[in-house]
């Protein structure tokens, strides 16, 4: 496994207007944590107890032996011994580079204080007052600090923060830290222009990643004023790629509409301008852009409650902390690329399976259920393939993925979304028989989904338009650090040199 960078959660800051000096003035003195890259699938068969500690190892139980029990050290200890946050000693667990093991008769972890000794020798004990150690790869941020069970925006909690208020005004709090009730973004016509037409060019079978990648190429090129890197221009081009990305996509298919059942209207006949509506084809309208969203991904009429789900997911998914897009997205920033170009390379990064497309097997899988009409069946068929179950866990979070909870709450008031809502669940208690892992963010996403009748790819598209905030956000934060200074050197592992000039087979030279 590589070397993750390490981040470092900063206090509050505002960027609103001015220029990057407002930037610069920010200062950060907490604690180190881990990079919090997107799971793997072999992360997610790593569950945490609910204080953080690894369950179903080999090594839990009490720590007895024939030489009588090692000195043992709780998760406040070691990270005190290793100058990190608990969070970080949890990600060191879930690696295999400490073991856990229970406390008899308790519901605490303890680990062994020579193996903590041994890892603080190896990695040096971080000082959290300094953020620019030699070769370690620090990144101090304000935007998201992610604790075991919950996350914040800004020192809010994210959870509520999404609940109480649209995705336009999360974006804007997580941007600039200021609430602006109400706002709403609107598309330049040359660059929507652009983008649309560039991505109305592909071929049919192209993905929705596919068409947002080539939209923001088009936009950048019809946007002089990319190159504008002050904080004032990095906002305004933020509140017009995002709606630019969501205008670009082509309507949804009406064929999906008869798919998913009765209740759906079919619209094949219908222009697509008037089925996203006439003022979002001008580049300009009051709507917001989760209403703007709903017709690109689903061919039903939207309703209240589902509208409320897809806006609250948008909000939940636009930042993350250091997931692995966001991390390119930052190496861009750090080139002084212009914010296009940091956001595709975090779509680029996106659409590997082990991150942004984690959703579509998690849709795939549900379907599936919904249609066997159990999730025995399906889920042994994973575990006998050597498959994990997709949408259950999560490695940065001890229980349930708290986008998660708040997700499948909301889902409960759409009525028909009540059959992927017990298939859901059947997967999470099936599952549970085997490893205890609860539901995360892909599998809400995959309810919300199956039932709306929209495709597989549907959970990436919304991860892709709302993490383009966070990611733009992380752009704003390098932009004020010194430049280009995301070059790690590598360790060559290849013959010593020097050796001879290779010949051509034959023996020419």
């Amino acid at each position: 496994m590589t070397h993750e960078p390490v981040q470092r959660a900063a206090p509050d800051g505002r960027e609103a207007g001015g220029n990057r000096r407002a930037y610069r003035d920010r200062r950060a003195d907490s604690d180190p944590k881990t990079d919090r890259d997107q799971e793997t699938d072999r992360d997610r068969e790593v569950a945490l107890s609910t204080d953080g500690s690894e369950t179903g190892s080999p090594a839990d139980g009490p720590d007895t032996g024939a030489s009588g029990p090692s000195r043992r050290l709780t998760t406040r200890e070691a990270a005190d011994l290793l100058g990190v946050k608990p969070e970080t000693v949890y990600a060191y667990v879930s690696r295999g580079q400490l073991t856990s093991r229970r406390t008899p008769g308790g519901r605490g972890s303890t680990l062994d204080a020579e193996q903590v000794e041994a890892l603080a020798r190896r990695t040096g004990r971080r000082d959290p007052a300094d953020a620019t150690a030699p070769g370690d790869l620090v990144f101090r941020t304000g935007l998201t600090l992610i604790e075991p069970d919950r996350y914040f925006f800004r020192g809010v909690d994210a959870t509520e923060l999404a609940r109480h208020y649209g995705f336009e005004e999360v974006a804007e709090w997580i941007w600039t830290g200021e609430l602006r009730p109400g706002i709403r973004f609107d598309a330049a016509p040359d660059p929507l222009a652009a983008a649309r037409r560039t991505a109305a060019a592909l071929p049919r079978h192209s993905s929705s990643t596919d068409r947002l990648r080539a939209a923001v190429a088009a936009a950048a090129a019809a946007d002089p004023l990319r190159f504008d890197l002050t904080a004032q221009g990095v906002l305004d081009c933020a509140r017009n790629l995002v709606p630019t990305l969501v205008g670009a996509l082509p309507g949804a298919p009406a064929a999906r509409a008869s798919a998913a059942g009765p209740g759906f209207e079919d619209v094949a006949g219908a222009p697509e301008a008037e089925r996203e509506g006439a003022a979002d084809e001008a580049g300009g309208t009051r709507e917001s852009l989760a209403r703007r969203l709903w017709p690109k991904l689903s061919a039903r009429p939207v309703d209240a409650a589902s509208l409320r789900v897809l806006d609250t997911a948008l909000g939940l998914l636009a930042d993350h902390d250091l997931a692995a897009s966001t991390l390119a997205a930052r190496v861009a920033a750090s080139t002084h690329a212009h914010p296009y170009a940091v956001v595709s390379a975090g779509l680029g990064v996106l659409e590997g399976p082990l991150h942004g497309a984690a959703s579509g097997l998690a849709h795939r899988m549900l379907a599936e259920v919904v249609d066997r009409g159990s999730a025995t069946p399906v889920v042994a068929d994973h575990l006998r393939a050597g498959r994990p179950v997709p949408g259950l866990g999560h490695k940065l979070y001890a229980g349930e993925d708290p986008r998660a909870r708040l997700l499948l709450s909301l889902l409960e008031d759409v009525p028909q979304a009540e059959s992927a809502l017990v298939a859901a669940r059947d997967v999470v208690t099936t599952t549970a028989r085997h490893t205890p892992l609860h539901a995360n963010i892909d599998l809400a996403l995959a309810v919300l989904s199956v039932s709306s009748g929209m495709a597989g790819e549907a959970g990436e598209t919304v991860f892709a338009v709302s993490r383009t905030v966070g990611w733009i956000a992380h752009a704003m934060e390098e932009y004020a650090e010194r430049p280009l200074r995301l070059r790690p050197s590598g360790q060559y592992c290849g013959p010593r040199p020097p050796r001879p000039l290779p010949t051509a087979p034959g023996g020419g030279a």
